[in-house]
């Protein structure tokens, strides 16, 4: 598989490229159908070992692996999701106050025919669309156009798929001269209300309240290799150490992992990843994922609107709650 690749997974992409040289090499044409046969067994005998190798890689990744997972530069970002998952899609834009934020995309789409809206974070894969779509750190224009779009499905009666992917909402002069706090505020309170199931999914990174924002609902899933925190592990060490570079040991103390929440019912299921990411094979992790959107829509359709914002509210009320035990 060509493309960028990170440490650890660097022996997995030696052995695919050799794998694919004596692909290349059988298929010439010419050559001796004995050499051809022995070259077919040798490809078989790699592809199996490779099938062991990434098993082995991807079934121990320490936190910060995951981390870097959720970063990887070819992981699906919320508008591949949206094209792979959905059909007849059609952006809206503005918050109808002051502009059009880019790190923010959303728009009605039909999910195997079923009308949806879909809210998203977009970072982008370059450096001109990182920048573009300020690289997934949404302005408090960008919450409050998430919250007219998701008020507008409420109106219709539609459902609400939100995907998160974000390292925090911006932390820029202006953003909060435009009240990004008081954004974001608001759109947790106005996402309880909300009369239509809203599913939460987890693709890549959640930090903090930039990913909170928009992160309300009846269903939270959280794909495999996501993280969701309240900092990244950077932020983290960088207060308790002064030093970003022990971001790993931070990763490590955040319990920041799928497992991890969902062990602390932060979130309501993992979603499992295709060999070894979903960068490794995109459409099938579209698949997967909106498969699980679907079942949790058909679920939630059968609850009354009421019924929707009291089981939301008590979900979100409960989490966090603790048993304090008296030293003897």
């Amino acid at each position: 598989m060509n493309g960028p690749h990170l440490d650890f997974e660097k022996p997995i992409y030696e052995l695919e490229k050799r794998i694919s040289d004596l692909k290349e090499l059988a298929g010439r044409e010419g050559e001796d159908p004995l050499d051809n046969l022995e070259l077919s067994r040798e490809i078989k005998s790699l592809e199996e070992k490779l099938d062991k190798l990434a098993q082995d890689i991807y079934s121990k990744l320490s936190r910060w692996q995951r981390v870097q997972l959720a970063r990887h530069p070819r992981r699906p970002c919320a508008l591949d999701f949206i094209f792979l998952m959905t059909t007849e899609f059609v952006e809206l834009h503005g918050d109808r106050y002051f502009a059009d934020d880019k790190a923010i995309v959303g728009g009605f789409a039909k999910m195997d025919g079923k009308p949806v809206l879909v809210v998203g974070q977009q970072k982008g894969k370059d450096t001109k669309q990182k920048l573009f779509r300020n690289f997934g750190m949404p302005h408090p224009e960008g919450y409050r156009k998430a919250l007219r779009l998701m008020q507008l499905a409420s109106r219709f009666g539609k459902p609400v798929v939100v995907l998160v992917d974000t390292p925090g909402a911006f932390p820029g002069i202006g953003a909060e001269e435009r009240g990004q706090a008081e954004a974001i505020a608001r759109n947790l309170r106005e996402m309880t209300r909300l009369r239509v199931p809203i599913i939460i999914n987890i693709i890549g990174e959640g930090a903090s309240g930039g990913a909170l924002g928009i992160g309300v609902g009846d269903k939270v899933f959280m794909l495999e290799n996501a993280w969701y925190s309240v900092i990244s592990p950077e932020g983290c060490a960088a207060i308790l150490w002064r030093d970003a570079a022990k971001a790993p040991e931070a990763a490590e103390a955040l319990k920041l992992s799928a497992p991890d929440l969902m062990r602390l019912k932060i979130i309501d299921k993992i979603i499992p990843e295709p060999g070894g990411g979903a960068h490794r094979d995109p459409q099938k992790q579209a698949e997967i994922l909106k498969g699980e959107i679907l079942s949790a829509v058909n679920e939630l359709e059968e609850l009354s609107p009421e019924e929707l914002i009291q089981k939301r509210i008590g979900k979100f009320r409960v989490m966090g709650e603790y048993l304090e035990r008296e030293m003897e």
